[in-house]
């Protein structure tokens, strides 16, 4: 066991050494974002902390780490907002800072998000410095920092703890580690909804390995180093991992549905309370089509049509580059939620966040140039992502 620790602990300084430049430059990033939102809140006489902690789901949340479930609001047109669709890792999390700290629970989601958002950065890189190599991985984690909708992975929201949840569970796949991707699948499923999308990775990844062994079985090939650990013919860790996989997810979700006493699918119930579902895409596409009834707003349908269609159109390079299994799996299952989800518009970019598969292709054409010119045009997109932030933070905002 020592032996074992002592092996570990220089690959895990190794692991960290390679990751810090893609680190810091995430952290340079995320200051810009912050420092600007703080100027511009201060112009506009409100405070940035509050809109990072204290405002829209962060609201919720907090709510949820304080009171526990049951809250609810009744709206004037009969909606119920229950605080049962907000999945509660992260204000367990929130709980348990407030609990060993003198630090309130939206501190505590702040604190939370704040670290979350560079183990997913740390997760990202990982990942794409495993498929593509070091500097490939540097680009994407800097492309997910400099994102428009990129101050979100700073607030106390959950979109930066199911990315490092869902990166650091790809990664497990991607290296063989099973039983660490089912656990971290497991937790994925009880931070979001679309905890789906690693469950799904998990799965399409282990059957894939499944099949693999029994061909190399049947055809009577040498079998490699990770099928010769199931020489009786039962892949036990990937079994154990698709298990374990999903009992995050399926277990919030049963539980609400004993709560409400509306079976195992009263967690849809919950959600169509907040007029939220999956229709396919259809309520987005006719919100779109009504953008083009007037001059001013048929240029914010056709901007949506173009940012669907560079969503499609990163999917498909994805695919024809070949990416890994389980980050197609992922990406598509994403991307399908966001998209085809029937409410709450104007979150889509934010529900496409932890989609960060579909940058690897834009990773891979920014790592090319020479070093100086792939900075000045990361350094260019910082600006305009924290001019866009603070400026969506004070306005509309994330719903």
């Amino acid at each position: 066991m020592t032996d074992l620790a002592t092996h570990e602990a220089p690959a895990r300084s190794e692991a960290l050494r390679r990751a810090a430049p893609a680190l810091l430059g995430y952290a340079a990033v995320r200051a810009l974002g912050l420092l600007t939102l703080a100027l511009w809140s201060a112009a506009r006489d409100k405070d940035a902390y509050t809109l990072l902690t204290a405002r829209w789901d962060a609201l919720w949340y907090t709510r949820v780490a304080e009171l526990g479930y049951g809250y609810e609001v009744r709206l004037p047109n009969g909606d119920v907002h229950s605080n049962l669709a907000f999945f509660p890792l992260l204000p367990w999390l929130e709980r348990l800072v407030a609990e060993v700290s003198p630090l309130s629970y939206a501190d505590g989601g702040f604190v939370v998000g704040l670290l979350a958002s560079f183990a997913a950065a740390w997760g990202i890189f990982a990942v794409a410095e495993h498929v593509y190599g070091r500097r490939v991985g540097v680009c994407a984690v800097l492309l997910w920092a400099v994102l428009p909708v990129g101050i979100v992975q700073s607030m106390a929201y959950s979109e930066s703890l199911f990315t490092a949840l869902a990166a650091w569970s790809l990664y497990a796949v991607l290296t063989g580690r099973w039983i660490t991707a089912g656990t971290l699948a497991l937790l994925a499923g009880l931070t979001r909804p679309v905890g789906l999308a690693v469950v799904a990775a998990v799965w399409a990844a282990g059957i894939a390995s499944f099949v693999s062994f029994v061909r190399n079985r049947r055809a009577g090939a040498p079998l490699g180093a990770e099928d010769a650990k199931h020489a009786s013919g039962v892949p036990a860790r990937q079994v154990l991992a698709m298990l374990l996989a999903p009992l995050g997810a399926a277990g919030y979700v049963l539980w609400v549905g004993h709560r409400t006493g509306k079976g195992p699918l009263g967690y849809l119930d919950v959600q169509a309370g907040w007029r939220n579902g999956f229709d396919g895409g259809y309520a987005f596409a006719r919100f779109v089509a009504e953008k083009f009834t007037s001059f001013p707003s048929a240029l914010a349908g056709a901007g949506l049509i173009v940012g669907v269609g560079l969503v499609i159109w990163l999917y498909v390079v994805c695919v024809r580059q070949r990416q890994p299994l389980p980050l197609l799996v992922y990406a598509g299952v994403v991307t399908a939620l966001a998209l085809c989800a029937s409410s709450y518009f104007g979150s889509k970019p934010r529900l496409l966040l932890p989609a960060f598969p579909l940058l690897l292709p834009l990773a891979r054409s920014l790592a090319r140039p020479r070093t100086r010119r792939s900075a000045l045009v990361v350094a260019s997109v910082a600006v305009a992502s924290a001019l866009y932030g603070a400026f969506w933070l004070n306005g509309s905002g994330p719903p």
